[in-house]
């Protein structure tokens, strides 16, 4: 067995990721430009019920460097969408957890009225819960133009509860049960942090739902997302603008062509609009206070844009 240190992952080299036009190397940075706005989304407030080990956010049941959007902020921004004939399909709400924010209920209806889709993640448990009532009306009104994405880290209670804490898991299975019950349309946002390969964490998943009698498809890569690893401290390759054939990909296929997230920052006037979902606190990706201003590049300045972007593959959307 290879001792502890020669398995350890490499640290990410200082010199990377410190200038926005050039790698460590010298080459020019890759950038993305906002080219369509498929995809917006809210983030609803850091506040949250668990206080998770490798929150990529930082969100607690204390932490409110990012407050709770209100729902005149959202229409501001749906009224915006709709003057400027911007062709968002889909209305995106991450948090922290978004049915702490008192206003969620009537976010998702002033979205779902309107005729967007909702995507809203969620850790099912009961702040979910509390508002049920109200959830399952906006289901008799809208049908499957509302998504729930449950997370669930991993297959086994054991790694689950590692990183969400002690008795997280039997309340957001009991939560998945109740929107898979009443017909909600469910997807499943799982994490690759375990060390094992997709395929076998896939399976994993199929045993879950199969034990629980969950009607899910665990190998459909929409129904069950799973994230890369996010680990900033750990070293990744900086992606120049001559890496993209390399890589087999394109810049139209990042999420930062197609999508922004608004954050409100703990007293500040009003929200700001952020390049990616996973970047909310630093201020090099912030791109204006209007979804218009928005429209521009962004280079990939962070290592989440190559490990979870470029690399990983990986969306927050619905369907990509």
């Amino acid at each position: 067995m290879a001792d502890a240190a020669s398995t350890k992952k490499p640290l990410l080299d200082p010199r990377k990721f410190r200038h926005p036009d050039a790698t460590a190397d010298g080459e020019a940075r890759a950038g993305v430009t906002l080219t369509r706005l498929e995809t917006l989304w809210f983030n609803t407030g850091t506040l949250c019920n668990l206080t998770c080990r490798n929150c990529y956010i930082e969100s607690s049941p204390r932490n409110d460097s990012l407050v709770y959007i209100t729902l005149e902020e959202v229409c501001d921004y749906l009224d915006e969408i709709e003057r400027e004939r911007l062709g968002t399909r889909e209305i995106g709400f991450t948090g922290g957890e978004p049915f702490m924010n008192p206003d969620m209920p009537a976010v998702l209806e002033a979205v779902l009225s309107r005729g967007f889709e909702a995507l809203v993640l969620t850790n099912a448990m009961k702040p979910m819960m509390k508002v049920r009532s109200r959830l399952l009306a906006l289901r008799e009104r809208y049908g499957n133009r509302l998504t729930v994405r449950v997370s669930i880290d991993h297959y086994s209670r054991g790694v689950h509860e590692l990183e969400r804490g002690r008795k997280s898991w039997q309340p957001t299975i009991e939560g998945l049960h109740w929107l898979t019950r009443n017909g909600f349309n469910v997807d499943i946002a799982g994490r690759l942090f375990s060390g094992e390969a997709e395929t076998t964490v896939r399976d994993g998943f199929a045993r879950l739902f199969d034990r629980e009698a969950i009607d899910l498809d665990a190998h459909d890569p929409v129904t069950l997302v799973l994230f890369p690893e996010m680990d900033a401290s750990l070293d990744v390759p900086e992606i120049s603008e001559g890496c993209w054939e390399k890589v087999g990909t394109t810049p139209n296929a990042m999420m930062c062509a197609s999508s922004r997230m608004v954050v409100k920052r703990k007293g500040e006037e009003r929200p700001v609009i952020v390049a990616c979902t996973l970047l909310p606190y630093d201020p090099q990706f912030e791109v204006g206070h209007t979804l218009a201003e928005t429209f521009r590049e962004v280079k990939l300045n962070h290592p989440h844009c190559a490990k979870f972007c470029v690399l990983g593959g990986a969306s927050c959307s619905a369907r990509e």
